[in-house]
């Protein structure tokens, strides 16, 4: 079970080119993408978002891209002679009109204004590809490993809340039959008391029948308990399971709600709080699994 919370950082270094990526990430309903990366790098987003999407399946994340070019070819310097020209027959000018000395050099030719230029060479494409992908790879693991360490933690404990509601599940199924019994007992002491002792037995079974029937609960405790079963199963895969989860969760809290509405048994009625209070903490948990 994977956390969809974590962070993930990797270098990369390979002709002189260094490429640095970090993976930031938190929950969302589905995997969202933000890229800040060099504008030389544009061309590589689609492909950088299929080698995200290979590893992961949900949550936003912050892709934050830094390279360096250290290559001895990655940048081209070029002199602009048309402004360089335009230099020179103004300083022709200042030198007639004032007579100042001409000391004109290359040295300081090149420090005059824009007369250099300095540009970044072309790119090797498919290079730096190599390098993103192998980079983005590296990173993606560093991510998962937090968010596989965290989702395990998260897993640990919503296989005890998971517990909780099997305990409680179980409870109300051995004493519903006690309340079936209790109503029939408390029934025969109130008809007795205001018919003086005669009592008609066959319309006290059908009354308790009745009280039974409307209160009957087997269906949805049965159904959770296969709900919990499911909800186990999911807790080991491997794969992402956050949606299904968070499905089963749903109709555990349908059937809760069912047996709420049917008995109003106290000791059953304190059961259905306590799993409520669990499959609450279980949905709040389940936002942030993948």
């Amino acid at each position: 079970m994977y956390s969809m919370t974590g962070y993930g950082r990797a270098t990369n270094q390979a002709d002189g080119r260094t490429l640095t990526i970090e993976l930031k990430s938190v929950n969302h309903r589905f995997l969202d993408l933000n890229f800040r990366m060099p504008r030389s790098f544009a061309f590589l987003e689609d492909t950088a978002r299929k080698t995200i999407a290979n590893k992961l399946s949900r949550g936003h994340v912050d892709v934050f891209v830094t390279y360096v070019n250290l290559r001895e070819d990655s940048k081209v310097v070029t002199a602009d002679m048309g402004l360089v020209k335009a230099y020179m027959t103004a300083l022709d000018e200042i030198e007639k009109e004032t007579g100042l000395r001409d000391d004109r050099s290359l040295s300081v030719i090149s420090r005059l204004p824009d007369a250099l230029r300095v540009t970044e060479n072309a790119e090797d494409e498919e290079a730096l590809k190599e390098l993103m992908v192998s980079t983005m790879n590296d990173a993606l693991d560093n991510l998962n490993a937090m968010r596989l360490k965290e989702g395990e933690a998260m897993k640990a404990d919503m296989l005890l809340k998971i517990s909780e509601i099997e305990k409680e599940n179980e409870f109300i199924e051995k004493r519903y039959p006690e309340t079936v019994l209790e109503y029939q007992a408390k029934l025969r002491a109130r008809v007795e008391e205001l018919l003086n002792g005669q009592l008609d037995e066959n319309r006290l079974a059908q009354e308790v029948a009745i009280m039974a029937d409307r209160a009957a609960i087997a269906e949805e405790t049965v159904r959770l308990k296969s709900h919990i079963r499911q909800a186990r199963e999911k807790c080991a895969l491997s794969e992402p399971v956050g949606r299904s989860l968070d499905f089963i969760v749903q109709e555990m809290n349908r059937e809760v709600n069912t047996i709420s509405s049917k008995s109003q048994d106290i000791p059953i009625t304190q059961s259905v709080i306590a799993c409520k209070s669990a499959i609450e903490k279980l949905r709040e948990q389940l936002q942030n699994v993948e």
